[in-house]
């Protein structure tokens, strides 16, 4: 197909230059191939596969519910149509450190850039959820190191997410952050951070390593802008369920009215163009390849 001839290798080395970079990398989520291509239109720096949102786009609440096959394939639709690197979630790997092992595996050979594994117990819930439970440091520092074992690309980003700021506080997620990049991460997500102040202080207290944060919205977390973040030193930032939000919120009051009215005559204005998704998708492309293999005769 017309995919991006960039192999996943090469995404990869991608993300690391640009963290390397010290600027604020921009991820938004993509619950869709679709929205990929939309956001590596707007120049953003990659594509973010949040676990909530997949499980949402299944009808499905994010408890741990989705399983390996599920995500990964999904993962593996939404970043193979674009050129930019894709990290994603893998909520707590799919089992006990070999399965996250497995994982990492699996995630590498389907063209992921990176993902992060989160130290809650299995069900998870959603990281701006109360009543989260973690699992012992311990344990979670033993997944870490299968997982970081079992890379293949030393380029593919293995992430540590931690939630340990809404149940045992922020000095006890610092602590496990340092374990976690001990064991092998290269990079911390310290979930649901409350305050500026909190940021401060994750990035005082961890050093140069690699920090994201996470914008999600009706959340416990304040939507700072890029400028913020990137003045309080964090390098990637993600929107994880923007984009299904707002298509969501569309679809539900354009079905309204078309309920109500019988008719979408008055949401045409507010509708993709049938042009505008032929020149997202490249069906234009796609015809011209069609015609340069069938022009021929016998």
């Amino acid at each position: 197909m017309l995919f991006p001839a960039k192999s996943g290798a090469e995404k990869r080395a991608d993300l690391r230059a640009a963290l390397a970079s010290g600027r604020l990398l921009r991820f938004p989520g993509a619950h869709a191939p679709i929205v990929s291509l939309v956001i590596e239109e707007q120049g953003f720096d990659g594509i973010y596969i949040s676990g909530a949102a997949l499980s949402a786009d299944l009808g499905l609440p994010d408890i741990g519910l989705t399983t390996l096959g599920e995500v990964t394939q999904r993962g593996r639709q939404i970043a193979r149509v674009t050129s930019l690197p894709a990290l994603i979630d893998v909520d707590t790997g799919f089992g006990e450190p070999l399965n996250a092992a497995r994982t990492i595996q699996e995630l590498e050979e389907l063209g992921i850039a990176g993902c992060h594994l989160e130290d809650q117990v299995n069900p998870k819930r959603c990281g701006h959820l109360d009543n989260k439970t973690i699992v012992p440091a311990g344990e979670m520092v033993m997944k870490i190191r299968a997982a970081a074992n079992a890379r293949r690309d030393p380029n593919f980003l293995l992430m540590a997410r931690t939630d340990a700021r809404a149940s045992e506080g922020l000095d006890a997620a610092l602590d496990r952050a340092r374990a976690y990049v001990d064991a092998g991460a290269d990079a911390i997500f310290p979930e649901a951070l409350q305050d500026v102040s909190e940021y401060e202080r994750t990035r005082r207290e961890l050093g140069d390593v690699p920090l994201l944060a996470n914008l999600t919205e009706f959340g416990k977390t304040p939507l700072l802008t890029a400028d913020e973040l990137e003045e309080l030193g964090f390098n990637i930032v993600i929107y994880p369920v923007s984009s299904l939000r707002l298509a969501m919120k569309a679809v539900e009051d354009g079905l309204a009215e078309l309920k109500d009215r019988g008719t979408q005559k008055g949401l045409v204005e507010r509708m993709q163009t049938r042009k505008r998704l032929y020149e997202l998708i490249r069906y234009e492309q796609y015809n011209r390849f069609d015609s340069d293999i069938y022009d021929f005769r016998i």
